[in-house]
């Protein structure tokens, strides 16, 4: 049986301890309140990287639509892209993925001589993690902007006001 096969057996117990490593990445009160489930609503959070881990899953066994797997990852990219995370915390979640994978099949392949398949699939997650890297550069490059763009706005509202004021006090002085 291939990595594919494994996973789609056992997708869900996978999906589940691959959304523990990554709420591992934050505080117990977090974590605690987005393992709680719920709705998109009640949770987003949490629910988004429930969603997105199961597609993960899905993108990895048919590893056949590039541009849905980047629509997958930039859901879950742009959560921890405006958090407090260095750009390796913010991606590690695929490389816990590994983990997860190594730790639920690794001595049975090994064993069964298959060992070569989970490398092969591990694979598959750097081509992943590196396509978030790109991902993530990009919505970093966006927040940026944005945040120039506030600077700016910021500064055109002050530099206007400071015109009235000084307009207002320019006519009181002539009287």
């Amino acid at each position: 049986m291939g990595m594919e096969e494994r996973l789609g057996a056992n997708r869900e117990k996978l999906a589940e301890k691959w959304v523990d490593a990554i709420l591992g990445s934050y505080p117990e009160e977090t974590r605690r309140i987005w393992k709680s489930g719920g709705n998109a609503f009640a949770n987003p959070v949490g629910e988004t990287i429930s969603r997105c881990v199961g597609e993960f899953i899905d993108h990895l066994i048919r590893w056949d639509d590039a541009e849905a797997m980047a629509d997958s990852l930039d859901r879950l990219i742009r959560i921890r892209s405006v958090q407090e995370f260095s750009p390796s915390q913010a991606l590690s979640f695929l490389f816990l993925f590994k983990k997860v994978l190594r730790e639920a099949y690794f001595k049975e392949m090994e064993k069964s001589g298959e060992l070569a398949d989970l490398l092969r699939f591990e694979a598959k997650l750097d081509n992943m993690a590196m396509m978030a890297f790109d991902i993530y550069s990009k919505t970093r490059e966006e927040l940026f902007a944005m945040r120039v763009d506030e600077v700016k706005r910021a500064h055109r509202n002050i530099v206007r006001r400071a015109n009235c004021v000084s307009d207002v006090t320019a006519g009181k002085a002539e009287e």
